[in-house]
C-alpha cells in the first residue's frame, strides 16, 4: 500500500492524501508537481526513476488506511 507521504522532498509544501499535485517514483519519493516538472524535469533525483502522478486514496478508505505522517525533506534542495 502506498504511504502517501505528506510533503514535497524539495520544497516541503504540504501534499495531502487527496492532492492532485503529488508526484512519486517507484520508490515513493514524493515531490510536488512544480518541483517535479520545473526543477527535476520528471526524473527522481534519488533513484533516477520517472516521476508520475500519485494515485489518490478515496476519503472513506483513509479512515482505516491513513496517509503517512513521515515527512522526508531535504533542506539543501533537490537539484540533481
Amino acid at each position: 500500500m502506498l504511504e502517501l507521504r505528506p510533503g514535497c522532498e524539495c520544497c516541503n509544501v504540504d501534499l495531502p492524501a487527496d492532492s492532485a499535485d503529488a508526484r512519486i517514483c517507484s520508490f515513493e519519493c514524493t515531490f510536488c508537481a512544480t518541483c517535479a516538472e520545473n526543477v527535476l524535469h520528471g526524473v527522481c533525483p534519488n533513484c533516477g526513476g520517472e516521476l508520475v502522478p500519485r494515485p489518490r486514496r478515496p476519503a472513506p478508505k483513509l479512515e482505516n488506511n491513513p496517509a503517512s505522517t513521515r515527512r522526508v525533506w531535504k533542506p539543501a534542495g533537490c537539484g540533481r
